[in-house]
C-alpha cells in the first residue's frame, strides 16, 4: 500500500513537472515568435546625423548600434576598431549612406570579405567598378537581416521600383529584386552600374569579392566618393 501511494505521488509529481515543462516551453516559443513578429524600425533622420552642416560620425555609430542590438549582432573590438560611416560627401546619410566594414582586403592573394550595414530605407549610391592595376571587382552578396532591393543596369526595366532619393540624382540600374535573408546574388557583369537599397527594416549584408581597389570605383553621381 505504501509503495502505491509513493508510486502515486511521483507520477503526479512528474506530471506536474511536465506541465511546467510545456508551459515554459509554450512561453519560450510564443517569445520567439514575437520577437520574429517584430520589424526594426527607422529611429533616425538627418537631423541627428548632422550639426553645423557637418556629417556627424558619432550620431551614424549609434544609430547603427541601435540596430546591431535589435538584430542580435555583437559588437566586437575589430568592429570598434574598423568600422567606418559615410554619406559618400552627398551631405543626405539618412537616404544615402552606409556603414561597413572590410574584414579581408588582400591584393596578394585577390580577395574581400565585407559587411554592408544600411538603416532603413538608405541607399548604396549606385556604382561600378572598372578594371586598374587589378582585375575589375566582381562579388557576391547575402543579406542576413532584413532585406534590400538589389539594383543591376542589366535586364529589363522592373516595374513599381521604390523612389531614388533626390540626392542622389538619376540612375543606370532600372532591373531590380528583393533580395531576403539567405539569399545570395551575384554581380551579374564586370563593370555595370548597381546599388542597393535597405527596406523599411534596414539591413545587414555580407559581401566577398576580389580585392577592392577604390581607384577602380565609378559613381553615377560625380560628386559622390568613398
Amino acid at each position: 500500500m505504501r509503495l502505491k501511494q509513493v508510486l502515486t505521488l511521483a507520477l503526479i509529481a512528474a506530471c506536474g513537472m511536465g506541465f511546467v515543462s510545456c508551459t515554459a516551453e509554450s512561453k519560450k516559443t510564443e517569445q520567439v515568435m514575437t520577437q520574429e513578429k517584430a520589424t526594426y524600425q527607422k529611429k533616425y533622420t538627418n537631423a541627428d546625423f548632422y550639426k553645423d552642416g557637418k556629417f556627424d560620425q558619432e550620431a551614424a555609430k549609434e544609430a547603427f548600434l541601435d540596430m546591431f542590438k535589435f538584430y542580435g549582432v555583437p559588437y566586437t573590438p575589430l568592429m570598434e576598431k574598423d568600422i567606418w560611416f559615410t554619406d559618400f560627401g552627398l551631405g543626405d546619410f539618412e537616404n544615402v549612406g552606409m556603414g561597413g566594414i572590410f574584414w579581408v582586403n588582400d591584393p596578394e592573394y585577390g580577395y574581400f570579405a565585407h559587411a554592408i550595414y544600411l538603416l532603413p530605407g538608405q541607399m548604396i549610391p549606385e556604382h561600378a567598378h572598372v578594371k586598374t592595376a587589378f582585375p575589375a571587382k566582381h562579388e557576391s552578396w547575402m543579406v542576413n537581416h532584413g532585406w534590400v532591393y538589389n539594383f543591376s543596369e542589366v535586364g529589363d526595366e522592373t516595374p513599381n521600383a521604390p523612389a531614388v532619393p533626390a540626392s542622389h540624382g538619376p540612375i543606370k540600374s532600372k532591373n531590380f529584386v528583393k533580395q531576403n535573408v539567405g539569399d545570395v546574388l551575384r554581380l551579374k557583369e564586370l563593370g555595370t552600374f548597381h546599388f542597393m537599397m535597405a527596406g523599411p527594416e534596414g539591413a545587414i549584408v555580407d559581401e566577398w569579392a576580389c580585392y577592392h581597389d577604390n581607384d577602380g570605383l565609378r559613381f553615377t553621381n560625380g560628386q559622390a566618393a568613398l
